[in-house]
């Protein structure tokens, strides 16, 4: 089918958008396996011929006024002069000098989020690239040709201007720069020679290469697909959250609306009401499911199941917990909105008034320097490390009787001692709540002086953005085996607690999740595949789609 075609501006640009040019659609927006295309509103087609024209009749010759990259050196040499007829050698010794990045290339998705929004924000006509160079970045999204930006180089100031320089170097056709193109890795020529989307070799000229390579945009993309990801996380959260407390017949209380509203954020009250709308008709989370008690040898005999009063922390303190997650993703979500429809290279150009005789100003300043990203992102690092926690300690429980009132010792199935359950696959969770833990220390806070202490004070954006980005990878396999495991909970009690049905919610997520994956009882098996299938609940959100088929939006 024919696919989405987003117009952009450098205004009205969404997350949601950038998110789909980045990444293949499944299907749920009719376009069935395409990415959303791009063009240029033609509104900021002619602006940008209008100010490019005007720099180009007024500028351009050597007794000019001296503009930093456009006619001067970059850095330490902003006041060396670059004469007319240097002007486009410049450019191309610039995006090689700048092209010193290392370590594994960015994804396609994140190479596609980085052209769109450097095109963006071009098309806001701060930044007076030529309008060919728009058109050009909107010729790789289009085509599918994806620059690889090597991961590691940027400390986010003066923008990422190591990975965006080979960006830079696909769009002109370096002989160097290298590119995915329907899923092989070649030279960007051959590329742009096998799409036949124009020149092979694309001329620059004064500001266009400091204008590809000058931004926090590398940052930006990231930040935008990890910041999608993580609203998606938080909501399979929820249900993996439900789906443990029906697996250990929780106490209801602490969910009470009366409780959240005595100390109300927002995101607490939104917690309880997300869990009580999972769990609506459940009577496993009763006291008369409590006060059956299972068969398990390791069960407590001292303390009546359906005396509990109150559950643990990481049941009762969900809603503190993950409130604090929904607040900070509607923080990040303020920033990442405003940065995709923002400015940040340098220097930017102005229209004067009529009043001051028109024409343009160009004037220096710093919105290339990523601290609001970087910032943001050690936010989302620290919260999303946090929600992986508290659901690695509810996998924890799930597997010791003694904790889980009475579920069978690692949720194990077949003959015991020969089989021994998942103990090892909670213990690899574990492992990635420790690397969370050390990534989600904050990178905003070190700089480290560069180019001469000509940048003396930087943000670290990049590595921030794709830290946070490993951790809510990482999360992601931490609350899919939550309900991996929750599952096999339910399922090994079935029988026993039949007369006890699950919320509707729950119950639709845990159809789901059987429909996917049947529950282990035979003994062990290859459980590399039962967390990969874990995984998949989340990356693919089929879980969450059952459950809003079921009851509707619930987050």
């Amino acid at each position: 089918m024919t696919a989405v075609t987003i117009t952009i501006d450098g205004f009205n640009l969404t997350a949601a958008q950038v998110v789909s040019v980045s990444r293949m659609a499944t299907g749920t927006n009719g376009t069935n396996g395409a990415y959303a295309k791009v063009t240029l509103a033609d509104s900021s087609r002619t602006a940008l011929k209008q100010s490019r024209d005007f720099i180009e009749s007024t500028w351009m010759h050597d007794e000019a006024p001296m503009m930093y990259s456009f006619n001067t050196g970059v850095g330490l040499l902003k006041d060396t002069r670059i004469k007319v007829e240097h002007i486009e050698l410049f450019q191309t010794q610039l995006i090689k000098a700048h092209s010193a990045g290392i370590g594994e290339p960015f994804s396609e998705e994140v190479s596609r989020a980085t052209m769109l929004l450097r095109a963006n924000a071009f098309a806001s006509n701060y930044s007076a690239p030529r309008v060919e160079v728009v058109d050009r970045l909107l010729d790789f999204i289009n085509a599918g040709i994806h620059p690889i930006m090597p991961q590691k180089g940027s400390v986010g100031a003066s923008g990422d201007l190591a990975p965006l320089a080979y960006l830079a170097a696909a769009i002109v056709g370096f002989d160097e720069a290298e590119v995915m193109y329907q899923g092989k890795r070649m030279s960007a020529p051959e590329a742009i020679t096998k799409a036949g989307i124009g020149p092979v070799k694309f001329d620059l000229k004064a500001k266009d290469a400091s204008a590809l390579i000058n931004g926090c945009t590398v940052s930006l993309a990231v930040a935008v697909l990890a910041a999608h990801d993580s609203r998606n996380l938080l909501t399979d959260a929820c249900l993996s959250l439900g789906l443990t407390l029906e697996a250990m017949r929780a106490e209801m209380s602490a969910f009470d609306p009366r409780i959240q509203q005595a100390r109300p954020h927002a995101g607490q009250i939104k917690t309880a009401a997300v869990i009580r709308t999972l769990l609506k008709g459940s009577t496993r989370t009763t006291h008369e499911a409590r006060s059956v008690q299972l068969p398990d040898e390791s069960r407590r005999t001292d303390i009546p199941y359906s005396s509990r009063i109150q559950d643990v922390y990481s049941l009762r303190c969900a809603p503190q917990v993950y409130g604090p997650v929904f607040d900070a993703l509607d923080y990040i979500d303020t920033i990442i909105d405003k940065e995709i429809n923002s400015a940040t290279d340098n220097p930017l150009i102005f229209s004067k008034e009529e009043a001051e005789g028109g024409g343009f100003e160009i004037i220096s300043g710093g919105n290339f320097h990523g601290q609001y990203l970087a910032q943001a992102m050690d936010l989302l690092a620290m919260t999303i490390t946090d929600l992986g926690s508290i659901c690695e300690r509810r996998i924890a429980r799930l597997i010791d009787p003694t904790l889980s009132w009475g579920l069978p010792r690692n949720l194990m199935s077949g003959v015991r001692g020969v089989n021994t359950g998942y103990p090892v696959v909670q213990c690899s969770m574990s492992s990635l709540v420790m690397e969370n833990r050390t990534l989600s220390m904050p990178g905003s806070v070190d700089s480290i002086p560069s180019k001469g202490n000509s940048e003396d004070h930087v943000s670290n954006s990049t590595w921030c953005a794709r830290k946070a980005a490993t951790v809510v990878a990482n999360t992601q396999y931490i609350v899919g085996v939550e309900m991996l495991l929750a599952a096999q909970g339910l399922t090994m009690t079935e029988e026993l607690l039949k007369d006890f049905v699950l919320g509707e919610g729950t119950q639709a997520a845990y159809e789901e999740i059987r429909k996917q994956i049947p529950a282990c009882l035979d003994g062990d098996r290859w459980f590399h595949n039962d967390i990969q299938a874990a995984h998949s609940f989340i990356t693919s959100g089929s879980v969450r789609e059952a459950v809003v088929g079921r009851i509707g939006k619930f987050v």
